[in-house]
């Protein structure tokens, strides 16, 4: 599966007169809210046709009367109910539920690029279905490539579509990629800003509330990825999508805490040249990038003042103050299994963390558990990786229940 994302770059149509028909899977989230904005600032270069979201039915409400796509999807039936009856005769699309409804977003034949906003395991199957339907991906959903990298990008080259990053680390890879020979790729380095609590104790850890964890300092991000990273977990995933997306071992991949969160990346090649991706955190920038490949769209944001800079830092993790992230490694050099495991078991315990059910440190402790519990097995469907991760979120659910015996 040599270098997925290089090998089909010659299907990319550079025409500019080309519209691109969206469907967006999380157009409630952060990443879907801004994708939006992406997309509304350039109504001659995109076209939304479908939106899918979850429980915000007053948000996705207020975009379906702003884009007017032709159909959506919600979590289930009963917001979809709640959602017809509320509609207006002038705005009201197909109204869709479930998992089977987000397929059928995906799939409909006036869509020829999906973005891929769902918060956690969710966006696995809709995505999944989308590349065999021959959809072009922006991809946000990093569990997607966590739980099922090579049938996700093995079924991506197959049907000879993009899966093209949206995550601002995936991205910098990306974009550093440019221009250079896979031959000559020695290692990536994801970059990490340590979210809020670098600095804290474990004691002060250990009394961490979820509006602490919430409050990252640099990004603004929805409640899952907020809690990922001030566990570190998110570079953890990260990392397994880094090792499918780029076809990399886990060995060339490297992690540094970089505070400022402006490198979002480097490649370093054979030579020593290390190159980097710089920029303001926001994510418009990689999702504007993703839909405009290999263009570079203008935007309305500041420009990176690096005079104004003071300094640009970077330090090793420390694996034993964040677990979630040695867990995360420990899970992709098992391989198989084991990562849709560790993705499930994270899930379930951040939204007990969310809930005040656990504290913050109980939730690599619930992770590394139902791990231990988890004989790997080789994953070669996606009814195979559905399968671990019910059993990893069954599992998780009984240690809680257990209270720690």
């Amino acid at each position: 599966m040599r270098f997925i994302l290089f090998s089909l770059l010659p299907l990319i149509c550079t025409d500019k007169t080309v519209m691109k028909k969206i469907a967006i899977l999380g157009s409630t989230g952060s990443i879907g809210v801004t994708a939006l904005k992406v997309i509304q600032a350039s109504p001659e270069k995109y076209r939304i046709i479908a939106l899918g979201a979850g429980k915000n039915l007053e948000l996705l409400i207020k975009q379906i009367e702003r884009v007017r796509p032709k159909a959506v999807a919600v979590l289930d039936e009963s917001l979809a109910s709640d959602l017809n009856n509320r509609l207006g005769k002038n705005t009201r699309p197909e109204v869709f539920f479930g998992t089977d409804g987000f397929k059928h977003l995906v799939t409909l034949d006036e869509v020829d690029t999906i973005i891929s906003a769902m918060t956690g395991a969710a966006g696995l199957q809709p995505t999944y279905e989308a590349i065999k339907a021959g959809k072009h991906i922006a991809l946000a959903n990093k569990e997607t490539i966590v739980m099922a990298g090579p049938l996700v990008m093995g079924e991506a080259k197959r049907q000879g579509v993009l899966v093209l990053p949206i995550d601002s680390e995936h991205s910098a890879i990306f974009q550093s990629l440019q221009g250079h020979s896979r031959e000559d790729l020695r290692r990536v380095i994801l970059t990490a800003s340590g979210g809020p609590f670098r600095k804290s104790s474990p004691k002060e850890m250990s009394k961490i509330t979820p509006a602490q964890a919430l409050n990252h300092p640099n990004w603004k991000m929805g409640p899952k990825i907020s809690i990922d990273s001030a566990t570190m977990m998110n570079k953890g995933l990260e990392a397994i999508e880094a090792k499918w997306l780029f076809d990399l071992e886990m060995d060339q991949i490297n992690i540094l805490i970089h505070p400022q969160s402006i490198v979002h990346s480097m490649v370093e090649y054979r030579d020593g040249a290390i190159i980097a991706q710089l920029g303001i955190p926001d994510m418009t920038i990689p999702i504007s990038y993703a839909l405009s490949f290999p263009r570079h769209e203008e935007n309305r944001l500041p420009p990176l003042a690096l005079e104004e800079m003071e300094m640009l830092c970077f330090e090793k993790p420390d694996m034993k103050k964040f677990r979630c992230l040695d867990l995360a490694l420990r899970a992709a050099r098992i391989g198989g299994s084991m990562p849709a495991v560790l993705n499930a078991a994270n899930e379930t315990a951040v939204e007990s963390f969310l809930a005040g059910k656990i504290g913050f440190l109980e939730i690599p402790d619930i992770i590394e558990k139902t791990m231990e519990k988890h004989q790997t097995y080789n994953i070669d469907s996606i009814k195979i990786v559905m399968q671990a991760d019910k059993w990893a979120r069954d599992t998780a659910r009984n240690i809680l229940n257990a209270k720690w015996p």
